[in-house]
């Protein structure tokens, strides 16, 4: 059965581009384009992955992280945080927030696959 992908992203263009991509790898994914739904999706959805924009308006990716990891149901779930912040500092935040992954923008396609199978493997 293929994997279900939560993708929480704000911007159009990456959000599309991380869909189709994990659907081209024959992943399931599911867009959230607020994230301020994330949660919410999250619970409704059961994912196996959520790929989590940490720059978003509203809520912070990093706030989804802690606020997921802080919930029993939803804490299980592996979070792949994608950011254009590229600071040591920012991805050990982001990190110890819960995050299991880190991918930097921009994004290569093959190292954001890479991450992805990764985290699903529980390698990263």
């Amino acid at each position: 059965m293929a994997k279900r992908v939560l993708v929480v992203e704000d911007n159009e263009l990456n959000l599309k581009l991380f869909c189709d991509l994990l659907r081209a790898h024959d992943y399931l994914a599911e867009p959230v384009r607020d994230g301020r739904e994330a949660v919410a999706r999250a619970r409704a959805v059961e994912p196996d992955l959520i790929v989590m924009d940490i720059q978003m308006p509203h809520v912070t990716g990093y706030e989804l992280i802690v606020e997921l990891k802080g919930d029993e149901a939803l804490r299980a779930i592996p979070v792949m945080a994608v950011t254009a912040y590229a600071g040591r500092e920012d991805e050990e935040r982001i990190r110890a927030a819960g995050a299991d992954a880190y991918v930097s923008k921009p994004i290569s396609l093959m190292r954001f696959m890479d991450a992805v199978r990764a985290v699903l493997a529980g390698v990263a």
